[in-house]
């Protein structure tokens, strides 16, 4: 038997010996609390005046035989009269396992994950030390970090994004990092290292003086900082201190109006990352004119709203991010920054529901095909000047994200030349410039071949005749389409397909998906049908759907047809839908639909009522004339919302 925390090795090995691969899971909440009040309290219960401050150290834990066990060693030598001691076990755990020897064989075991590194992985290991505790990572932004750091080495035939997303896998395989939310599709959104493995990455990244973090003010500081990390708050910036050497600075969560000019007065020129992720900023930091070798800058989520000509002088920029800044054009000076790689100008409104208008871009450069090494591009208004920017978004090869808002019938032919150019296209996002504005894409007959999610907004006269031949296709969003053919008859056929969402697509009265068809969807949404009755689902169809949404379909009064037929649905919601067909499903309405959906574990009605979402369960419809929602709020955080 080998046991390995190497997803790689326990592959290999399985190979060779023709042998099986057993994942250990992490202990259930309970089994956990279980080993813990065995291991402390010699098999007794926890004291009342304790249960919180355990659990919270049992929550860092995360189901870790290891971990439990050695914690609790050092918690049973303490007095269960003294909740100060306690506490200052759960403040202070880094240092427990730093300096208390009952923790020694858990830190070698840890240590041992990071010290197996090849050199190339530990720099882009301990760089998580930077985000606060408890902070998902962001897959796409870490990975645009270590190319920004340098920590990737050029390999012949990939972008440096594929080496570095590499070295994210590798982390992955070997249980350094985890996966903490993915999208429908699969793709990792974010992640987060396992909590007491955290505290040795803190402990590793002082000890080298790879990072310093401003979250107390009685830190104690190295002469040279090379990257600095303020959580939450500048009074624990050191004033008056030297950063001549500093290559990172990053903002997280900090409120207080404080100018960079104030913190740091004798500037870091050679800083090459500056995140200012949501700090409270309306101006374009002017300090930026001087950062030569910067390569990443971030004003994400700030109020900056003009960016200055002196942009230009970022001669090493590789990331320009201003999602959800008020920025809705950029001078031409950025045309002079030939290693920009990712190029992020956007801002959503988030409504209750999807709003045609609900997405802004950036007023497009006549001569952006000059910025040949853009990845990604979002998103730029197709209606300004002459026609010559659907021409130049062709010049950019490279891209593997596009997104176009404002896009009128007359830019149909040449945003489809230039589409056939773009061969290492992933996503691609169009929006018309209003509801009743054609998207005209019938022009495009060798669409890109490694596309994998298409998202269109706006009037389809009918469905692009290429969209079912784009076998790598996995997410597929059709918005305000309107169109008079039913569009399942093509899109049934993509074989990878696993997020569809349909939103006033057909103006067809029936919906009927058919055998064979759908063969690897998994979420399916349905919302605003207006001319919709009746949606029927044959014997076959559809036969891994786990989630589906219904919403607005004001003329449905019926439960799909055929939904009995659906025995992995897992989740079945209703958005804003007539009361009558609420009612067919209730167990206790004589001739009704209730055995239809008998067989699903979650079934939901949920409404938009005075600014908030409330959802209701579909058992609380039978317990009460007047039932309670089981989630009442203003964003609701569900599969679908």
């Amino acid at each position: 038997m080998l046991t390995t925390r190497n997803a790689d090795l326990a592959f290999t090995s399985r190979i060779e010996s023709e042998g099986k691969v057993y994942n250990l899971e992490p202990l259930l909440p309970e089994e956990s609390w279980t080993l813990f009040c065995r291991k402390t309290f010699r098999g007794n219960s926890c004291p009342h005046h304790l249960e919180d401050i355990c659990k919270n150290i049992l929550r860092k834990c995360e189901g870790l035989p290891l971990a439990i066990v050695a914690i609790s060693g050092v918690l049973a030598t303490k007095d269960k009269r003294r909740i100060d001691e306690w506490e200052m076990v759960r403040r202070s755990l880094g240092a427990e396992i730093e300096d208390n020897n009952k923790l020694l064989n858990l830190k070698k075991v840890l240590s041992l994950s990071f010290n197996d590194l090849p050199y190339y992985l530990k720099s882009c290991f301990l760089y998580v030390s930077i985000f606060p505790e408890d902070h998902l990572i962001e897959h796409m932004k870490l990975i645009r970090l270590w190319v920004a750091e340098g920590f990737v080495e050029a390999k012949n035939g990939k972008e440096l994004e594929d080496v570095a997303e590499d070295y994210f896998n590798e982390l992955l395989n070997r249980s350094l990092l985890q996966v903490a939310e993915t999208a429908s599709d699969g793709r990792v959104k974010t992640c987060r290292p396992h909590d007491l493995l955290r505290e040795i990455i803190i402990s590793k990244s002082r000890d080298q003086n790879f990072a310093v973090i401003a979250k107390d003010q009685n830190a104690t500081w190295p002469d040279k900082i090379r990257r600095l990390s303020i959580h939450y708050t500048v009074r624990n910036v050191q004033l008056n201190r030297c950063v001549s050497q500093l290559r990172s600075l990053f903002m997280f969560g900090v409120v207080e109006k404080s100018p960079l000019r104030t913190l740091f007065p004798n500037g870091f020129r050679l800083l090459h990352v500056l995140d200012l992720q949501g700090a409270p900023i309306k101006m374009f930091p002017v300090q930026v004119m001087n950062l030569y070798y910067l390569r990443y800058l971030s004003l994400k989520e700030t109020k900056v709203s003009r960016v200055p000509s002196y942009i230009g002088k970022l001669q090493h920029l590789e990331t320009l991010n201003l999602k959800h800044t008020y920025v809705t054009e950029l001078p031409d000076e950025i045309l002079k920054l030939q290693r920009l790689r990712h190029l992020l100008v956007y801002r959503y409104k988030f409504e209750s529901y999807a709003h045609f208008h609900s997405k802004n871009g950036f007023k497009a450069l006549e001569r952006i095909g000059q910025l040949q090494s853009l990845q990604k591009l979002c998103f730029v208004q197709a209606n300004h000047g002459n026609g010559n920017i659907m021409i130049e978004l062709g010049k950019l090869t490279k891209l593997r994200r596009l997104g176009v808002v404002k896009l009128r019938r007359e830019d149909g032919k040449s945003l489809c030349s230039s589409i056939e150019n773009l061969r290492n296209l992933r996503a691609l996002s169009l929006l018309s410039v209003e509801e009743d504005e054609i998207l005209d894409l019938e022009h495009l007959f060798s669409p890109p071949p490694l596309l994998q999610r298409l998202y269109l907004t706006g009037r389809l006269e009918t469905l692009p005749h290429w969209i079912p031949n784009l076998e790598s296709l996995v997410r597929v969003h059709l918005k305000w389409s309107r169109l008079k053919c039913d569009p399942l008859e093509s899109l049934q056929v993509l074989p990878n397909l696993v997020h569809l969402e349909l939103l006033q697509v057909y103006e067809g009265d029936t919906l009927c998906f058919k055998v064979g068809g759908f063969k690897k969807l998994k979420l399916l949404g349905i919302d605003k049908f207006d001319e919709l009755r009746c949606v029927e689902v044959e014997v076959g169809a559809l036969p891994r759907v786990e989630k589906l949404s219904i919403q607005r379909c004001k003329l449905l009064e019926k439960a799909p047809l055929g939904i009995e037929h659906l025995t992995k649905l897992k989740v079945l919601e209703f958005f804003d839908m007539p009361q009558e067909l609420i009612k067919t499903l209730l167990s206790d309405e004589q001739g009704g639909d209730y055995w239809r959906v008998a067989h699903i574990p979650e079934v939901y009605s949920t409404y938009w009522r005075d600014g908030g979402w409330e959802v209701y369960s579909l058992e609380s419809f039978n317990d009460s004339s007047r039932p309670s929602p089981v989630i009442r709020s203003q964003e609701l955080h569900t599969r679908w919302k």
